[in-house]
């Protein structure tokens, strides 16, 4: 026997629909996310290998491993921690004796000959050769460089993916996306209607989202321009509009209205006066808002959007103190957390899963899985960016000390003095230990704020 579907029954099958496809967006994120820190490792161990260097693990993950499996010299693994990964290079640092470095007292000098210590237990006997701190300085920078370029990598090809494949959303075509409830006079800030306002000329008319425009007064229309034409041009009320709804002709009366609206320049934004107020004019209104067509892009077009990624993903980071400041001050309370803030782990499974649940005109499985692909381009583009500041245990820390290795041992060939000895690296493992607490709090307080303060999107 079968039981109609009441409405509230109805409503709970989207909720549930809903929810799925938000917890979806969430995995799909950690397994993208995942995905690309396994291929920023093998960025590292492919160059590493093959230069001789042997590497003992190759671990996806922090903490206590949940799977591994040892092919030839090295263990491949999943941890628990899905926030990294790593690959054990053996011989990292050079002995003491190799950089002549006479023993020391402090806390911080038995760190350094603990990490010159286990570093020397890797190194098997007769592998010395095979050790990383043997490498020449260029052969260290294209190791350290190789997990920081495959995420650059990974980038290039998910936005060439969105932009040649899917599309970017661009001029506006004749199909209802939005219906604006109300009229608001221009200078009101952006509110919920009231009982006060006055409805739109579409609302009351019963325009809907996706109703696609045929003709307005008897004037066909085939673009949106047409139609923004037709409605300032014709006078009148209880002009008919014919539209298209799920197949069938449906044709309504609309009474435009002639209120102040504001004037757009050739690209669409709004014109502002010399005091910045917003310039306005007597117009037609009726309250709709069109869908964007998508328009596929060029693959000309991936070099710059790359490039225009990484140079606003860079501002980020250098003004990322200041930010984390906004940020503790969004969690106390103290102000509001703005659209732009940076998030955390929290926040960016919060944003993957309103992408996967998201709705509206237009927005199908193409629209979602594209967003969620350029997300995931953002996240390869900030690992690249990140790994690339100067600070061990960062990548960019250890290209750092390759470079300087190399630039000295070139002014002593330069100058005819011995070879230098390789860069004592070990004696950055308490800068290490102390960027580590940094990134630690700065992570731990992302979370607090994702949770406390969200990010509306």
């Amino acid at each position: 026997m079968m039981v109609p579907r009441t409405g509230r029954d109805a409503a709970d099958g989207r909720r549930g629909t809903t929810l799925m496809d938000y917890l979806l967006g969430v995995l799909v994120l950690v397994l993208g996310l995942l995905a690309s820190i396994a291929l920023h490792e093998i960025g590292h161990l492919l160059p590493a290998k093959r230069f001789g260097v042997r590497v003992s693990q190759y671990m996806v993950g922090f903490g206590p491993t949940l799977w591994s499996r040892t092919r030839g010299e090295t263990e491949y693994g999943l941890k628990a921690v899905p926030l990294g990964g790593y690959v054990r290079l053996i011989g990292m640092y050079p002995p003491a004796d190799v950089v002549s470095q006479r023993p020391r007292a402090g806390r911080f000098a038995e760190l350094i000959d603990a990490a010159r210590a286990a570093s020397a237990e890797e190194i098997r006997p007769g592998e010395d050769h095979r050790a990383f701190y043997r490498l020449s300085a260029p052969k260290k920078v294209v190791v350290m460089l190789g997990g920081p370029m495959m995420n650059l990598l990974i980038a290039v090809v998910l936005i060439a993916v969105v932009l040649v494949g899917f599309g970017v959303p661009g001029g506006s075509t004749t199909t209802v996306a939005q219906v604006v409830p109300c009229v608001l006079p221009v200078d009101a800030a952006a509110r919920e209607c009231t009982a006060d306002d006055p409805a739109t000329p579409a609302s009351a008319a019963g325009l809907e989202p996706g109703d696609v425009l045929l003709s307005y007064g008897g004037v066909a229309i085939e673009t949106w321009e047409q139609a923004q034409e037709a409605i300032r041009s014709t006078p009148g009320t209880d002009i008919p509009v014919v539209v298209e709804r799920n197949g069938a002709e449906v044709t309504l009366a609309v009474s435009p209205v002639l209120t102040e609206r504001p004037v757009l320049d050739e690209d669409g934004a709004v014109v502002l006066d010399a005091a910045g107020e917003v310039v306005t004019e007597p117009a037609r209104f009726l309250g709709l808002a069109p869908s964007a067509a998508i328009e596929r892009q060029p693959w000309s077009a991936v070099p710059s959007t790359v490039g225009t990624a990484v140079w606003q993903t860079a501002r980020i980071v250098v003004t990322l103190p200041v930010a984390l400041v906004d940020v503790g001050r969004a969690t106390l309370g103290l102000q509001e957390r703005d659209a732009s803030s940076v998030v955390g782990v929290v926040g960016i499974g919060r944003v993957a899963g309103q992408i996967a649940a998201a709705e509206g005109v237009g927005i199908g499985w193409a629209q979602r899985t594209s967003d969620l692909l350029g997300l995931l381009a953002s996240l390869n583009i900030a690992l690249f960016v990140f790994n690339l500041i100067p600070l061990v245990p960062l990548d960019g820390g250890h290209v750092a000390g390759a470079l300087w290795e190399g630039a000295r041992r070139q002014v002593a060939r330069w100058r005819g003095l011995p070879r230098p000895a390789p860069a004592d690296m070990a004696r950055m493992v308490p800068l290490a230990y102390g960027v580590f607490v940094v990134f630690a709090v700065m992570g731990v307080l992302l979370i607090v704020a994702d949770i406390a303060a969200p990010v509306t999107f």
